[in-house]
């Protein structure tokens, strides 16, 4: 009987390591397999795989509108009263009338805020990789206000949306007038409606992993993937970004609202990890979302601000200038043409709209030109290959889900 229970004790044992076995093979055969397949999508690019990768995107791009039209037609009520909505104003802008003043200034500050919010959303949300809208937009915006104001010694040029060129008003004012809460107030509205539009760029990472765990599936997101994989291995982390993804973690998920803040008002590209956090532990909406409105939109820009002013506050520019001057050798060849862009834009704050403005192109002027048209591209470009890799990785899923079926 000893006997007996021994040899069913080993078959058990000898049982479970072979099944240990099996399963530690399926799970690396099925890990190589995503391996090969990511590297498969990766591949998937315009400039290797040109007339694949847009035929994906256009199938992607069809699958999408697809998808919206039917939660558009679920929420049918919601679509009703918001066409109905839209037919009324656009009723009130069409009819004269004494209100037509108060319908012209709202549709300046609606598009305007729009514009800046959208940029936000565009530089937060990816779509593949991030359109850096602060280094392209924002940034000089303020930038141009404060070699402005510095100029005009004034902020009392035009409200935004600004004519094609700033000009200094014609008021008498005294040298070094200016005040840097002047210059904060002025740009206060536009950096505050771009900060709001990382904030809601920051949205899917969090509905994405919620509906996750509500679920109890397994999103078709590899972030998270790599977000479960860090939690599964948390103890064992060792290298630095690790141990960095960690510590967000773990300040959000035990201080609540004040981390998600501390995480949202300082440049943090992790972020997206501390929306994921919140998604996947249930955070309420509102906690998540009002603590990064509160911190990209009013700390962080606040900060952001302040660091563009000070630098292009006029005695700090003067010195670069000069700086730049003092480089052995080559320091006057890069010195001049600072100083012509500089000269040019003082020559154009004191031009009126109906006087003649001194025509010419700097090669800094055109270098951040071309600078942007090259950002736009890349970002459009980075768009397309996204949706085509998103519509390879449905491929490889249903190829997997009628392989499991046979």
């Amino acid at each position: 009987m000893a006997e007996n229970g021994t040899d069913c004790d080993q078959r058990r044992i000898r049982m479970s390591k072979e099944q240990h076995n099996g399963n530690f093979t399926d799970s690396s055969m099925l890990s190589e397999r995503k391996r090969r397949e990511r590297e498969e999508r990766l591949n998937i690019v315009l400039w290797k795989k040109p007339l694949v990768t847009l035929q994906y995107f256009c199938l992607e791009a069809l699958i999408n509108l697809k998808e919206w039209t039917i939660k558009l037609w679920r929420r049918r009520g919601i679509l009703v009263c918001v066409l109905l909505a839209l037919a009324v104003l656009t009723a009130m802008y069409y009819i004269e009338g004494a209100h037509q003043q108060y319908v012209r200034y709202m549709e300046k500050k609606f598009f305007w805020c729009a514009y800046w919010v959208g940029l936000g959303i565009l530089s937060s949300v990816g779509l593949g990789t991030g359109l850096h809208t602060f280094l392209l937009y924002l940034g000089p915006h303020i930038a141009s206000v404060t070699l402005a104001a510095y100029e005009c010694n004034s902020v009392n040029f035009p409200e935004p949306p600004y004519p094609d060129q700033i000009i200094c008003p014609d008021e008498e004012t005294t040298e070094g007038s200016i005040s840097l809460w002047a210059i904060i107030s002025k740009v206060r509205l536009e950096a505050c409606m771009w900060g709001a539009g990382t904030a809601i760029g920051e949205l899917p990472p969090y509905f994405m992993a919620r509906a996750a765990r509500l679920s109890g599936a397994e999103p078709d997101d590899e972030e998270y993937q790599e977000f479960e994989e860090m939690l599964e291995h948390a103890e064992t982390a060792q290298d630095f970004a690790s141990r960095a993804k960690l510590a967000v973690q773990n300040l959000v998920q035990k201080v609540g609202f004040f981390g998600i803040l501390a995480c949202a008002s300082i440049p943090n590209p992790l972020f997206d990890l501390a929306g994921i956090t919140c998604g996947h532990f249930l955070v309420p909406f509102w906690t998540f979302f009002g603590a990064t409105l509160i911190g990209k939109a009013v700390i962080k820009m606040h900060i952001q601000k302040l660091f563009v002013i000070i630098t292009f506050s006029k005695h700090i520019v003067e010195q670069m200038v000069a700086l730049i001057g003092a480089i052995p050798s080559i320091g006057p060849s890069l010195q001049k043409p600072f100083q012509e862009y500089l000269e040019a834009q003082r020559i154009k704050l004191h031009h009126k709209s109906d006087s003649a403005v001194p025509q010419g192109e700097n090669w800094l002027s055109w270098m951040f030109e071309k600078l942007v048209i090259v950002m736009v591209c890349y970002f459009i470009l980075s768009i397309i290959n996204s949706m085509a890799q998103s519509y390879a990785k449905r491929l490889q899923q249903k190829m997997y889900s009628e392989e499991k079926t046979k």
